[in-house]
């Protein structure tokens, strides 16, 4: 399990695949330190850096999906994904837009600071050298938002003189091109890249229940990055990293469209002393701003009527982090550290659309701080057997929280509300043992306890998307959540098989809940009509989850490797005070069962060829579990002839057998569906 066993699926040289079995990989997103992955009793998977490069996919988030306990909050990707519902669920742990998994890019997190859900897209998958998933684990290092593990993407550093240019076209107008390049300047190496992308995008409701409304879901996206790299004196290294990103998105019908512009400034140390211990600092600034129109589409989807303005949604995140690591002479190894976060974020939207006009307009938003301080120490207690510990102490505070409403013609207030400060500690303990049995048998045993604080816009911001209203709670509860797993690998020349068994139960997990059905008009929610849902987010009892992982990689020859995947899991609503008759109900968006299969044929020294297999199990898109979404297969291929060391081609499909996979079912009976057969071809040059 601790092996990247489950998501090398890529066009890897079957000969580098046999030497990685020997090794014993080098991770650090468990414990924020470097440390050999036989002993993070935490389930670490790695996904290489041919799996961004050269796979099938075209954005990081599907890359990852090869693993099966990575999943989205929606079956679709962030090709057409709306950038709200691109939340991150780890073996199925309460999945949702916020996301409760933390996501990081070299340490920095992805997550956005006013929603929690991730926008992948301001990562090009050609600039990755890994990523590392970390189900279940890492909260003691994290802190909030870690509930339901981690995840943390590496990016590459080419050499000084060194350089490349990416280009890729497919169908549905689908056009990429990442350019990078490296100098030498000073005593370090400045690097600068840049991404621009576009696609028509394919049109998210389903074929037989399209109208005329019903637009391509196109995207449009630029990036722009410089990064510098040097040694300061002979034990530190600096980075320096300033970015630019803006994105324009069509969101089905020629109404609703979002953008967003997000600049980002990060500086990280690192560096280590005489007698052997390591340490790390980093400090970041994020400023973004994004929009979104929002509309309501009658019964035959002939035409859409304007729900909300989101016209402005500010944001900023502020943060610092640092930790150090040392290892005695017995071969333990402690770490401590520290860091501190601040966020604010407001949305400003004008709703109640009537006359041809809105007529209100709403401010909602706040301020979150966050600060908290780590220790974790790996020992070894005997022959193969080591013992790992950690304790984490976070304060939080939510401030300024509020919502204003505006009568738009008048300028009147309609209704003011301020809501009081909140604040709280946490401690996040864990710990695991490793053993290892026997010469080719691992086994491992890990527990936690993590939280997480709802999100501004989960306390604070109402919202309207087509007929479901949602109404936000400034009284929302912090979640918990207690998650153990017990697992074995066992390896044997070119075999290796690992099995796993974990549980989680998650506390007071913010949902939305169903409260009303049109029509009628109900408190809170004004007039809904036939077929409209009303819903609150508000915290439930108790969740559970429970499930087992197998995952098996085998390479037959020099010539073909095969990989398998399989998470089957069960995650059901245990108690739900607010709402009684959905106990026992399973979780919206978790799927019984994901499995992915690869084979990768690698012929000759220049052809490499990839099949990758995932089937994900049926599921339900509401509370109530009557919004079913039927099973998937997706099979994708990808092709790669290297012409030498400085050019090579390659072509993918996604999607093989244009399979219909539903990603959201509304109470009006209409399907939302991923995207059909998306093949593309491309090449890659470096100099």
């Amino acid at each position: 399990m601790r092996l990247p066993w489950q998501t090398l699926f890529l066009a890897i040289p079957p000969a580098a695949l046999g030497q990685l079995a020997e090794l014993d990989p080098v991770t650090v997103s468990a414990s924020r330190a470097p440390e050999p992955a036989s002993q993070v009793p935490f389930t670490v998977e790695v996904v290489p850096q041919d799996a961004f490069a050269v796979g099938p996919s075209m954005t990081v988030d599907d890359a990852l999906r090869g693993a099966a306990d990575f999943s989205l909050f929606r079956r679709n990707d962030s090709m057409t994904a709306n950038p709200t519902s691109q939340g991150v669920s780890l073996r199925g742990l309460g999945p949702s837009g916020a996301s409760r998994s933390l996501v990081l890019l070299d340490g920095v997190p992805l997550n956005d600071p006013f929603g929690g859900w991730v926008p992948w897209s301001l990562v090009p998958a050609q600039s990755l050298s890994r990523a590392e998933i970390v189900p279940g684990g890492g909260a003691s290092a994290w802190g909030n938002a870690a509930l339901a593990g981690v995840v943390q993407l590496f990016s590459r550093q080419p050499l000084a003189g060194a350089g490349s240019l990416d280009a890729q076209a497919g169908d549905f107008a689908t056009r990429s091109a990442y350019l990078e390049d490296a100098f030498r300047l000073g005593p370090g190496t400045l690097e600068l890249s840049g991404e621009d992308f576009a696609s028509d995008g394919t049109v998210l409701i389903a074929a037989g229940e399209r109208g005329p409304v019903d637009i391509a879901a196109a995207s449009r996206h630029e990036l722009a990055q410089a990064r510098w790299r040097g040694e300061l004196g002979t034990a530190a290294t600096a980075t320096v990293t300033l970015r630019s990103y803006e994105e324009w998105r069509d969101n089905g019908t020629p109404y609703q469209q979002n953008r967003l512009r997000s600049v980002l400034a990060s500086a990280a140390l690192s560096g280590s002393t005489g007698d052997g211990e390591t340490w790390d600092a980093t400090a970041y600034a994020q400023d973004q701003g994004s929009s979104q129109t929002f509309s309501s589409v009658n019964a035959a989807r002939t035409a859409e009527t304007p729900a909300s303005d989101q016209f402005a949604v500010p944001a900023t995140a502020l943060g610092l982090a640092g930790s150090s690591t040392w290892t005695d002479a017995e071969g333990s190894r402690t770490t401590i550290g520290a860091d501190l976060r601040g966020v604010r974020g407001e949305t400003r939207e004008d709703y109640s659309y009537s006359g041809g006009s809105y007529t209100q307009r709403r401010l909602a938003g706040g301020r979150q701080a966050f600060a908290g301080a780590f220790a974790e120490r790996s020992q070894a207690l005997g022959p193969g057997l080591r013992a790992t510990i950690g304790l984490r102490l976070d304060r939080w505070e939510d401030s300024e929280g509020h919502m204003r409403t505006y009568g738009l013609s008048s300028g009147a207030p309609v209704a003011v509300n301020a809501y009081p400060a909140r604040s709280g500690a946490e401690l996040s303990p864990s710990g695991g043992l490793t053993w290892r049995a026997l010469p080719n048998l691992e086994l491992h045993a890990a527990g936690q306890r993590a939280f997480r604080v709802p999100t501004l816009n989960e306390l604070y911001r109402p919202f309207r998307q087509g007929t479901t209203v949602v109404l936000a709670n400034p009284s929302l509860a912090t979640e918990h959540a207690d998650s153990g797993e017990v697992g074995a690998e066992w390896k044997r020349e070119r075999l290796r098989v690992a099995l796993s068994g974990f549980a989680a139960r998650l506390e007071d997990p913010v949902s939305n809940v169903t409260l009303a059905r049109g029509p009628g008009t109900f408190p809170g929610f004004g007039f809904l009509p036939a077929g409209a849902v009303g819903q609150e987010r508000l915290n439930l009892g108790r969740v559970d989850t429970r499930g087992v992982q197998l995952g098996a990689d085998w390479s037959q020859s020099d010539a073909w490797t095969a990989t398998v995947s399989v998470v089957g899991e069960s995650a059901t609503v245990a108690s739900a005070p607010v709402s009684p008759g959905i106990v026992g109900n399973m979780v919206p968006e978790v799927a019984r069962w994901n499995a992915s299969a690869a084979v990768t044929w690698h012929p000759s020294r220049r052809l490499y060829l990839s099949l990758r297999i995932r089937r994900s199990g049926p599921e339900f898109d509401d509370d109530q579990n009557q919004l079913p979404l039927a099973a998937a297969t997706v099979a994708d291929a990808a092709l790669r002839f290297v012409a030498n060391e400085r050019a090579e081609v390659f072509l993918s499909v996604e999607n093989l057998g244009d399979a219909t996979v539903e990603t959201a079912h509304s109470a009006a009976g209409y399907f939302n569906v991923a995207p059909p057969r998306l093949a593309s071809a491309g090449f890659r040059a470096r100099w």
